[in-house]
């Protein structure tokens, strides 16, 4: 009774539009209060759950990413890809993924990939011709490459919460990073062919070596980050922090874009988004200590497995339930929640935890691209001035790539368990 009571205020709340720690705090309290255990449970589990070293790498790699906004990086990563890019058909729409692709490496988060490149991208393409839905839809399919290639945010909490290697899920979000690239690029092939959009401008050496020179600091960011974890220089958590003061050191004393007041500015609005993230992370320890404690994942494991033992079966299922989730929660309040009654059940059916936490984190990606949370395209309405029930029907012929390249990676594991398994296993 207490457990149903447990779910019912949680949901409840949600519903009523409170904030998702205040929702999970108030309901794992109130369960604390009426199974007669001692309050200060409360602050123990909160304080374990953010009492964790990999967590260090969350304020910082938001930092990293505000830095590089900040200092007008992104503009210079726009320039490169459209040089790289730009001549195919349909250009912009191929340097729209390309610059995402590239942005991944340094913020790792979908809504700093919309924010910062999405206003610059929208821009071009409106200037060039191109229809804004087909702007608003790439734009924010791409946006959600950024949480899949390393360094990623949300690969970051659910290691911490999966208690599984991060520098194993880093490498295992580089393939299928890619793969989300290649198929959105096809997508834009498709556009162009029907819609006749044209190439941006012709290949050229001399523009190409003119804008890689420009991005050539930047873009050793991504080699800095993921070439020191995968080579053992330094962890996931050192890794972010090296991010910061190259971020620093470019807008500093190379660019010169970067000022006291700014700095200012970005250390404000990353306590602002850190602080956020550790209250969903310290509310969601007690919900998954109540969890725990009452044996909800092994029940919820076994009635799963007595209405099938078909481990196809079982994934669909796994699959549905988190997409379903991922419309109507916020992305790491979605893992912190689901990950403690998910991964036993997928890992008795076999599925590897650095291998579920690649398709975990892809589905609550999509779930950025559809309501009613999708805070990509709340961004992006407010970023183009489109209206957000027009940005969710310019997204949605997006999805299907991204659908298709879960439905992969979560049937065939090696596109993401080969890079993992060949440098750390």
């Amino acid at each position: 009774m207490a457990l149903t009571l447990l779910f019912v205020i949680l949901f409840g709340l949600l519903i009523a539009g409170a904030p998702v720690a205040v929702a999970l705090g108030v309901s794992s309290l109130i369960f604390i209060m009426l199974d007669g255990l001692p309050n200060v449970i409360v602050l123990h589990n909160m304080v374990n759950g953010i009492n964790s070293f990999p967590l260090i790498a969350v304020p910082f790699f938001i930092m990293a990413g505000h830095l590089m906004n900040s200092a007008g990086i992104t503009a210079k990563i726009f320039a490169f890809a459209r040089a790289t890019v730009g001549w195919m058909y349909g250009g912009l729409g191929h340097v729209n993924v390309g610059a995402s692709v590239i942005f991944a490496g340094m913020s790792g988060a979908a809504v700093a990939d919309a924010g910062g490149l999405g206003n610059i991208e929208i821009k071009a393409m409106r200037e060039a011709g191109y229809d804004t839905d087909f702007s608003v839809g790439i734009t924010a399919a791409s946006s959600t490459i950024g949480p899949i290639i390393p360094p990623s945010l949300p690969l970051v909490v659910y290691g911490v919460i999966a208690d599984t290697s991060i520098g194993q899920l880093f490498a295992a979000g580089l393939i299928p990073g890619l793969l989300m690239a290649l198929s959105l690029m096809l997508m834009v092939a498709v556009y162009a062919k029907f819609r006749d959009y044209p190439r941006d401008e012709r290949f050229s050496f001399g523009l190409f070596f003119s804008t890689l020179w420009s991005a050539i600091l930047p873009l050793f960011t991504p080699i800095i980050i993921v070439g020191g974890i995968l080579t053992g220089i330094f962890t996931p958590t050192e890794a972010a922090i090296a991010a910061v003061a190259y971020s620093l050191f470019l807008g500093l004393f190379v660019y010169r874009t970067l000022n006291p007041k700014r700095i200012l500015r970005v250390s404000m609005d990353t306590v602002e988004t850190t602080a956020s993230i550790m209250m969903i992370v310290a509310a969601s320890s007690i919900f998954a200590w109540i969890l725990t404690a009452n044996q909800v994942a092994q029940s919820f494991a076994v009635a799963l497995l007595g209405f099938t033992d078909n481990p196809v079966a079982i994934l669909l299922i796994i699959m549905l339930i988190v997409l379903v989730v991922g419309c109507f929660m916020e992305t790491l309040a979605a893992i912190t929640i689901l990950t403690p009654v998910l991964l036993p059940i997928a890992m008795q059916i076999g599925v590897d935890p650095v291998h579920f936490g690649i398709i975990l984190i892809l589905n609550l990606m999509i779930g950025l691209l559809t309501p009613p949370v999708g805070l990509v395209l709340y961004v992006l309405a407010k970023v183009s001035e489109v209206p957000f029930e027009r940005c969710v029907i310019a997204t949605a012929p997006f999805l299907v790539p991204l659908v298709t390249v879960l439905m992969m990676l979560t049937f065939i594991p090696a596109l993401s368990m080969w890079l993992p398994n060949a440098i750390y296993r």
